[in-house]
């Protein structure tokens, strides 16, 4: 199973970072081989009867890192090209980042092989309700808590909710996070993860003294939009913006509340009133103070890294940076690199807020969300540069060094099993 899982292109970058930086923190082999591969992976098919009355079987995965600090949390995503090995990725690359925030949880990651675009609602709830039950006796509060990611948003979770709840004969609220406030959600949990990328974005922007800087978002789904639009509201120009549709561009900057009616609209942000269109892989190379590619991974390779114009890199999306890249990006020396793991921590730091509200019953303000956000993330933002001022390495192997020696800590601490 583990040659399977290296024989995928994003589970293979995964590695890769993990062996660096493992490196770097002089890791035991066997250390290494507890920390590196999953405890646990699930694959299931979902037979689904389709609207025109044919029955089609999907393929659902849900893949939990580690479970040595706590349970797993992770998001669920609808893609065409989900499979387990990126599923396996991400949740490799979210045990991390909650090790780094100090977030009592393993990392998890789910998905499933289908385009809920081309899907109706009908459908998409039968694919959700099914999978949901297949994972019953895998998740829950203390176990596994998803939440949405890429295709998959409340309504989605208020499903499983629901699916879980007839199992157990009640409500149990924190089996997910991301849910409706109706349904026990948290407030500010839809624009978490968008204002924790703007929020460490303007803490860059001030570590290398910039003043409301340029600003160039690579996807404008929900990451994308909401830092775009909380970008904007912190003072920055949004200069270029793309999505699956196109990418758009205006040097005097585009109207982000106006462009997310106009996609909500259109379906996409191609043709926008008062901009020209633009070639998506050109604008990466656009010059501007912030790049926040916030859609997919691996879109940041040796290609196109020596082009990158940006002074600030701002990565809203998992794993968008490439390890060739990186070592382009490292020796250039003149991109301030703000990574994964902690840019776009917003989401489940929030999600882990919406847990402990629904443990305890209570809910808090969304200022009260947002600010306890923004305190954790400037902590953790603070503490990856110094760690890699003092050990003279890169933002990216020093965030991963504090989530990788912290998860490797406990495993010591708890020891092996005989």
């Amino acid at each position: 199973m583990n040659d399977l899982l290296l024989g995928n292109p994003v589970f293979k970058m995964a590695a890769e970072q993990f062996d660096r930086t493992a490196d770097f923190l002089k890791l035991s082999e066997d250390v290494r081989e507890r920390c590196k591969w999953p405890k646990r992976m699930i694959s299931v098919s979902l037979p689904i009867r389709l609207d025109d009355g044919t029955t089609k079987v999907f393929s659902g995965y849900r893949v939990q890192h580690h479970l040595s600090r706590g349970p797993v949390k992770g998001g669920l995503r609808y893609d065409e090209h989900v499979d387990l090995g990126e599923v396996a990725a991400l949740a490799m690359w979210m045990n991390w980042k909650c090790a780094l925030m100090g977030l009592p949880f393993g990392g998890g990651k789910g998905g499933v092989t289908c385009n809920p675009r081309k899907m109706s609602a009908r459908e998409v709830e039968a694919v959700t309700r099914r999978f949901a039950s297949e994972m019953t006796p895998f998740i829950g509060p203390e176990v596994d808590v998803m939440a949405p990611d890429m295709g998959t948003n409340e309504q989605t979770m208020a499903w499983i909710t629901d699916v879980y709840a007839q199992h157990k004969g009640y409500l149990v609220p924190g089996v997910v996070t991301g849910k409706p406030v109706n349904l026990q959600g948290s407030l500010g949990r839809t624009a978490a993860t968008g204002h924790g990328v703007a929020f460490c974005a303007s803490l860059a922007m001030h570590k290398i003294g910039i003043q409301q800087g340029s600003v160039v978002v690579q996807g404008f789904g929900n990451v994308g939009s909401y830092a775009a639009q909380t970008l904007e509201r912190f003072g920055s120009k949004v200069i270029a913006v793309s999505d699956i549709s196109g990418a758009i561009y205006n040097p005097e900057g585009i109207g982000i509340r106006e462009l997310i009616d106009y996609v909500k609209e259109t379906g996409g942000v191609a043709g926008f009133p008062g901009s020209e269109a633009y070639d998506p892989e050109e604008m990466l190379s656009l010059e501007c103070d912030v790049l926040v590619p916030a859609a997919m991974q691996q879109v940041i390779t040796k290609q196109n890294a020596a082009q990158l114009k940006c002074r600030i890199l701002a990565e809203g999306a998992n794993g968008p940076t490439t390890p060739e890249a990186d070592t382009i990006i490292e020796k250039r020396g003149d991109i301030f690199l703000v990574p994964d793991i902690l840019c776009n921590a917003g989401g489940v730091t929030v999600s882990y807020f919406e847990w402990v509200q629904n443990l305890q019953r209570m809910q808090w303000s969304e200022q009260e969300v947002l600010s306890k956000l923004e305190t954790m993330l400037k902590a953790a933002f603070d503490r990856v540069c110094s760690y890699g001022q003092k050990n003279d390495i890169s933002n990216r192997v020093a965030a991963l060094a504090i989530g990788i020696r912290e998860v490797a800590d406990v495993k010591a601490q708890r020891g092996l099993f005989p």
